[in-house]
């Protein structure tokens, strides 16, 4: 009984989730637990349940007399998290790249459908599998207190609700993944590390950048 609550609970999470990347849940817009429990055919226990991890995550927060609602991410914060997930992947490289070392077959598949998405203009879906291919590293790194870490902050730099960045050009982006893919298959951790920081920094949005939606 215990797993199968458990199940529910976060099928509940993911699902609140994706519909926040998706933009169905904009920031500020309230979570209201029976009506979630109602659309998902669930119990509203189990949002309850959830919705608890999501604040946990900072995914969402909860006020008196307001209710729980999806978080606004703050220029300087969606930087920061940016900063610190470069530090974490860089962290995770070297035991990855024992992993990847001539068997990078499923990275180099994220990588390319990565590409694929930018160039058709697909951006959450290029959004969505660019946070596949960097959770990848950091899970293939066997480091599970990282992983936590890094899943804290997945949120944040993969939402919908994006700061925009001058200049922008989705495919080059894209293909900014490819030497880093390169670097783990070759086994080579620390070019790994220090390309995955790099990334980061690059990416990581001016703390007084306008908020804006892209991907």
């Amino acid at each position: 009984m215990p797993i199968q609550t458990l199940s529910v609970r976060d099928h509940v999470r993911r699902t609140i989730t994706e519909r926040i990347l998706a933009g169905v849940y904009q920031p500020g817009d309230r979570l209201i637990e029976l009506q979630i429990a109602r659309e998902l055919g669930t119990s509203q226990g189990s949002v309850r349940e959830a919705l608890r991890e999501l604040e946990a995550s900072r995914i969402v927060e909860t006020a008196p007399h307001r209710g729980t609602r999806v978080r606004t991410v703050s220029p300087q914060e969606m930087r920061e998290s940016y900063l610190v997930r470069g530090l974490l992947e860089e962290a995770a490289a070297p035991m990855a790249a024992k992993a990847f070392k001539g068997n990078a077959e499923q990275l180099w598949n994220e990588c390319d459908t990565i590409i694929a998405c930018a160039e058709r203009g697909e951006l959450s879906e290029q959004a969505a599998h660019n946070a596949a291919f960097h959770r990848m590293i950091v899970a293939a790194s066997g480091n599970g207190v990282l992983l936590r870490l890094w899943d804290t902050l997945a949120f944040e730099t993969r939402t919908r609700v994006q700061l925009s960045r001058p200049k922008a050009d989705p495919v080059g982006d894209a293909k900014t993944h490819r030497p880093i893919a390169k670097a783990l298959e070759n086994g080579d951790g620390k070019l790994a590390g220090r390309l995955l920081r790099e990334h980061a920094e690059f990416f990581a949005p001016p703390a007084d950048a306008p908020q804006s939606e892209s991907a």
